[in-house]
């Protein structure tokens, strides 16, 4: 049990954004018993009161849960508030290439969400995740642990599904991750990867099932390309980051000091200031407490200063267009 739940807090998040993400999502919290009030709030009022209405009616088969629709004045007092809202990915197009579109319309949304003195911690999912989260970071004029986005989490889930499948290891006993951008210039950091306690490239050694290393490559590639397969077939990725999701909001809510792959605005990373990417970071109540120290091999380590300046490029684009009006 919970500091707040044993001082009979509320346990409140927001979710901006009753798409599919958002829905997903929403959904997926309810059914993981972890908030005591969910609040939706979208542009489309009607649709985001069907959602409600449609989650409320299965309130019997869940722990208590107030679902609502909401206000931008709910963030005021919300542990966290989750951005799901923004134009969808089309197929063939790059995270990066929706810059543009997402960034005019989380511009936008910020001022509405801190107006009120919100005090919890903000969540960003929107496509390009990274890029975003700087802009949200850079606007709301919150705290950089408190301004975070979901990041690598799903691509590191990506990546240890895939593990599992090939090493025949529960998903569970396998620890490995991605960092980096959310998206083409993601990096695997092999490195630090274990399975069941055994680095990684050890394990293969010995398992007799695999080539080892020499399927790494392959393996990060069907990551880095499993959005756009979802996408052609079905038009939309949201189970899975829905699920996502959860794991992040749960940490924050029951205070885990969790680690996780999250988006946060880092200082420095191999030379490059000032960027947001994904890193290992202890999250919490308060979000992000620290980011942790990954022992990299040279290749990883160019890979992530290559990441890097790619996002600090784009996010440096997107900047100019708008302060300059044009965004």
């Amino acid at each position: 049990m919970t500091i707040k739940e044993v001082m009979g807090m509320q346990q409140k998040v927001v979710v901006i954004g009753a798409g599919s993400v958002g829905a997903t999502f929403a959904y997926a919290l309810l059914q993981s018993g972890q908030a005591r009030e969910i609040v939706l709030i979208d542009v489309n009022r009607e649709k985001a009161l069907g959602e409600v209405m449609d989650l409320q009616q299965g309130a019997a088969f869940t722990r208590p849960v107030n679902i609502r629709l909401g206000e931008y004045r709910d963030c005021a007092d919300a542990d966290a508030v989750v951005v799901t809202a923004g134009a969808k990915q089309k197929a063939g197009e790059t995270r990066l290439e929706l810059s543009g579109r997402n960034a005019r319309i989380l511009a936008a949304m910020i001022p509405d969400i801190v107006r009120n003195g919100m005090k919890g911690v903000l969540i960003i999912t929107s496509n390009p995740v990274d890029v975003l989260t700087q802009l949200a970071w850079k606007l709301s004029g919150l705290p950089r642990g408190r301004v975070l986005g979901s990041g690598t989490v799903l691509d590191s889930s990506r990546l240890r599904s895939l593990l599992s499948s090939h090493c025949r290891v529960d998903a569970r006993n396998i620890h490995a991750m991605i960092i980096g951008e959310h998206g083409d210039s993601e990096v695997a950091a092999w490195s630090a990867a274990t399975i069941g306690g055994v680095k990684i490239d050890r394990y293969c050694q010995s398992c007799g099932l695999c080539p080892g290393a020499e399927q790494y490559p392959h393996l990060l590639d069907q990551v880095k390309n499993a959005a756009y397969e979802i996408i052609s077939r079905k038009g939309a990725t949201f189970y899975a980051v829905g699920l996502a999701l959860v794991q992040i909001v749960a940490a924050v809510l029951r205070d885990e000091h969790r680690v996780l792959p999250v988006t946060q605005v880092q200082e420095e990373v191999y030379g490059v200031s000032e960027v947001a990417l994904s890193l290992p970071a202890v999250v919490g109540t308060n979000g992000v407490e620290r980011v942790l120290a990954l022992e990299l091999s040279n290749d990883e380590q160019e890979a992530l200063t290559r990441s890097a300046r790619l996002l600090k490029e784009n996010f440096q684009q997107v900047w100019q267009a708008i302060s300059s009006g044009q965004g």
